[in-house]
């Protein structure tokens, strides 16, 4: 049985604390990452979390002077404590949503952060939601994954925020770093790290593309086909949960909610495709 997920110290350069707000959706936690250069004062705080006074003393004790804070994404497992704690340290709090941004500018695609050695590139990666976004450390070989990719079992594509199409795109834009030599390892926001990064995003495709067989066969037990889907199937009041009951059958129904977020984006997909 494996251990435990608590966090700890990955390359020269990360410093993860989890986060005390473990559940369905987050796994152990919230997995917030502090990034430095060996030897340096300053760092990035990525995710800050819930608003928990223990977890963020041990951020802020770990992290020293913080030059940002950035988020991921938008949602509230990530976000809540951003600003508050980007107060505390007398900072701003980036991302690419300005609506995430305090004090600070959205992040670019391609912009590479610079504090005080530390190198990390930011990476538009849209799938889980449209906001998500990814950071490589190129250094460490590394690459922060947000809840694109989580340390066990696969992510939720939230519709309409999430999209598949943008979610394959972004899947292969990770890839494409492996394939190039600059990742080995994928550093979550939610689960373990994860040292084998090309099999876990090989995984994830052809995880995707069975459940995109599995909605496609579950439509035809249905009787529909993709082609006779209209541009707004998604937001159709009963089939997606019709679908769910057909293609999540074993899988605990408390997961039920989540996978129908899934299937919409899928049932969206196939309807454009």
């Amino acid at each position: 049985m494996s251990e435990p997920w608590a966090g700890g110290e990955y390359g020269d350069r990360g410093h993860c604390l989890l986060a005390p707000n473990p559940g369905i959706m987050t796994l152990d936690g919230t997995n917030t990452w502090v990034l430095r250069e060996p030897g340096a004062e300053r760092s990035i705080v990525v995710d800050p979390g819930p608003l928990d006074d223990a977890h963020l003393d041990a951020v802020a004790e770990a992290a020293g002077q913080v030059d940002h804070v950035l988020v991921t994404h938008h949602h509230i497992d990530h976000t809540e404590a951003a600003r508050t704690f980007a107060e505390r340290m007398g900072c701003g709090v980036r991302a690419l949503d300005p609506d995430q941004c305090w004090r600070a500018d959205p992040v670019t695609d391609g912009e590479v952060l610079d504090v005080a050695g530390l190198r990390a590139e930011v990476l538009t990666t849209p799938g889980h939601t449209a906001d998500s976004i990814s950071l490589l450390v190129e250094r460490d070989r590394a690459l922060l994954t947000g809840d694109m990719v989580l340390g066990r079992g696969t992510t939720v594509i939230v519709h309409p925020d999430g999209d598949l199409g943008g979610y394959f795109e972004s899947i292969a834009k990770m890839r494409s770093l492996v394939t190039d030599g600059r990742v080995d390892a994928l550093w979550p926001a939610h689960g373990p790290v994860l040292p084998d990064a090309a099999g876990v995003l090989d995984h994830y495709v052809v995880h995707r593309r069975e459940r995109l067989a599995q909605v496609e066969a579950a439509l035809s037990r249905l009787g529909m086909a993709p082609a006779d889907l209209p541009p707004d199937v998604a937001e159709h009041p009963t089939l997606p949960r019709a679908v769910v009951e057909v293609v999540y059958s074993d899988v605990d129904e408390s997961l039920w909610g989540a996978a129908e977020w899934s299937v919409r984006a899928q049932l969206a997909y196939l309807a454009t495709r």
